[in-house]
């Protein structure tokens, strides 16, 4: 799938001599939902505001559907459409005029179909006479993403977008981009919630201290990267593990109780079969035991600590 965004090289340093983003490359595929994932203060919104017209990088080229957003920066935006964090909408202007004003900007014609089906989907038809001012936290943020969406563009960022929104604004949000990258948008989020990435994502992206850390397909990066741990509950308390149980570098935990092995799945053999025989060999017996896959949280934190 070719790239619809192309980043290379990309660096930005400020005058106080902090380098928020470090010769940074990546490519994002046309009609993807691509997370961007990293701790506060990595280089994700510094990035994102590059990408989007709004930051000037000090180095480095980045490409949208093939036009540089520098040299060609009036093709480049008109591409684009951005949910910041911050909710930033006119207080007394009303949801249609707000929206309306929007595609103006962009030199768009009138066209009140595509700003009435924008609303409808974002079920702010009802509010479309409303003002600002009037409307809840999670109905502002559909205001901006109907902002976003207003002069139609075929990439969209979405820096944050369910933060502060309730558990069921957040899942009405993720059935709204999924619709959106069926219709051939490309989606490119930001998120602090892992699971708004593992739900959602087709590939995911993580940076960390202005570099870019991993990129992967995320099903394979939960293939590569992902363990599992078996947990053992033990028939009666183990104070220490028997020299003969050492190769297998068992934590135990529950005070005693339980037994913990974590194995790589990509590992040909797991050893979980000579580590039950070796169990008996020493006497310990179980009462049950269970399997866990580490989730995309655990991946994640593993990364951004394990480097320096």
């Amino acid at each position: 799938m070719r790239p619809i965004i192309q980043v290379t090289g990309l660096t930005k340093s400020y005058a106080s001599g902090f380098q928020a983003l470090k010769g940074v490359d990546l490519e994002i595929r046309a009609g993807e939902i691509f997370a961007l994932l990293g701790p506060n203060g990595a280089g994700k919104t510094t990035m994102i505001s590059i990408i989007c017209g709004i930051v000037r990088p000090s180095a480095g080229r980045v490409l949208a559907d093939g036009h540089d957003i520098i040299e060609q920066w009036r093709e480049a935006r008109s591409l684009i459409g951005l949910v910041p964090q911050e909710l930033s909408t006119d207080a007394f202007e009303t949801v249609w005029a707000t929206v309306s004003f929007s595609r103006g900007l962009f030199g768009k014609p009138r066209n009140t179909a595509h700003i009435e089906r924008v609303l409808r989907d974002l079920s702010l038809w009802d509010k479309k006479d409303s003002k600002i001012m009037t409307l809840s936290g999670g109905m502002k943020r559909r205001v901006m993403i109907a902002k976003a969406l207003s002069h139609e563009p075929r990439i969209l960022f979405l820096d944050e977008p369910t933060a502060g929104v309730d558990v069921e604004l957040r899942r009405d949000m993720w059935g709204l981009i999924r619709r959106l990258r069926d219709t051939g948008v490309t989606i490119i989020l930001t998120t602090h919630y892992i699971e708004e990435a593992e739900e959602m994502a087709d590939r995911i992206g993580v940076i960390n201290r202005g570099q870019i850390v991993l990129v992967e397909e995320k099903a394979e990066l939960m293939r590569k990267l992902g363990r599992k741990q078996l947990t053992l509950q033990l028939a009666e308390p183990l104070a220490a593990l028997p020299p003969s149980l050492a190769p297998y570098a068992l934590e135990i935990a529950a005070g005693g109780m339980e037994l913990v092995y974590t194995y790589d799945t990509r590992a040909e053999r797991t050893g979980i079969t000579r580590l039950l025989t070796d169990l008996a060999s020493a006497g310990i017996r179980f009462r049950d035991l269970q399997t866990r896959q580490s989730s995309l949280e655990d991946i994640f934190v593993s990364l951004v600590t394990e480097r320096p």
